[in-house]
């Protein structure tokens, strides 16, 4: 049957209709994949290890002769794993720089009857061509604010009026902060991110405005990429502003009901800069129940942190949207209307 090296411009529509299948090692897929990939591993772990260190000691031959002795053992393995995961017999297919294990892999699938297709500089090609996409000029808008403005809330029910949302947290499994992990699934590593990421940014319509947090360079130990970054520091800003007791009540409602040894593992996170009398009296308020004067605390950091931030912004960029409550669903709208009235920068 059929087997053609494709570009990666055409490569990736093709994932709506097709399987993809990554034959690098479980160890190289879990550091970062293109998502929706599954791994077919030409070589396990051990076997890859052993393979190159051959290459390096021996040369090309030595070690292409070790490898035939892995995969001779494995071929009916890989075609019956590709009838199930592949059963119309069409599938895309990579390795790291698109050589000799997706070549030899595509080989054996299209001998059995598969249609196949190699990406043409495999997974680095892919990294390659995602980190030129963040460079696309795109219109940014973040939404900023103090902590516990409901600014994720915010942005999810954008989403649903329609307007198009880049969810930095969500895809990071993190919130920002201190307390960011609270509650979330662990982190993808960084690669991941940007592969996920990506993914997102390719369905935007960039001629419309892209919404987005505000975020610092890291959320917990996820970076953000640099162009991107730098674009959001450039975007227009909404700053949400709510009052200040309902700031707190919000916190309440979003931490009080985790565990409070995690609460104050946190809040110890940041005990430099709170200072050592202020880290006490937090945690002492929380093993009381008194979790508004523990976050009474904290916002008195935070709330310096985010204002030494927005000092670092362009002034003509920001635009403050005062809003009466704390109704997530209420304050998009505020702050889609504030939108619509500004100028284009």
């Amino acid at each position: 049957m059929l087997m053609q090296r494709i570009e990666i411009e055409e490569f990736l529509p093709l994932r709506s209709q097709m399987s993809v299948f990554d034959v690098r090692s479980p160890a190289e897929f879990a550091d970062g994949h293109i998502p929706g990939a599954v791994s077919l591993p030409l070589f396990d772990n051990e076997e890859r290890k052993i393979v190159g260190t051959i290459y390096k000691k021996s040369g090309r031959e030595a070690a292409i002769f070790e490898g035939l002795g892995f995969v001779g053992k494995k071929m009916q393995w890989y075609v019956k794993e590709a009838q199930k995961l592949a059963p119309d017999k069409k599938l895309l297919i990579h390795c790291w720089r698109g050589g000799m294990r997706s070549e030899s892999l595509a080989w054996l699938l299209s001998t059995a009857g598969f249609d196949v297709f190699v990406l043409i500089g495999g997974y680095k090609s892919y990294r390659q061509y995602i980190r030129s996409s963040w460079e696309r000029p795109a219109i940014i808008h973040v939404v900023s604010g103090k902590t516990g403005s409901g600014k994720t809330e915010i942005l999810h029910h954008m989403q649903t009026m329609g307007q198009q949302v880049l969810d930095l947290e969500g895809l990071a499994h993190h919130k920002g902060s201190a307390f960011g992990a609270i509650g979330e699934l662990p982190q993808p590593s960084n690669e991941q991110f940007e592969n996920d990421l990506a993914d997102q940014w390719f369905k935007l319509d960039l001629s419309r405005p892209v919404w987005l947090e505000d975020e610092s360079h890291y959320i917990g130990r996820i970076f953000i990429p640099e162009p991107l970054f730098q674009q959001k520091q450039d975007g227009k800003i909404f700053c949400v502003e709510i009052p200040h007791d309902l700031r707190i009540q919000r916190l309440i409602k979003d931490y009080a009901s985790f565990p409070k040894d995690l609460l104050g593992e946190s809040i110890e996170k940041i005990g430099r800069r709170l200072g050592g009398q202020h880290v006490k009296t937090a945690v002492e308020a929380i093993q009381q129940d008194d979790f508004a004067t523990a976050i009474e605390i904290v916002l008195y950091y935070y709330d310096k942190t985010y204002a030494h931030g927005l000092s670092q912004k362009i002034p003509s960029h920001i635009n403050y949207v005062h809003c009466p409550g704390a109704d997530a669903a209420e304050n998009a709208q505020w702050v889609l209307k504030k939108s619509l009235t500004t100028t284009e920068l």
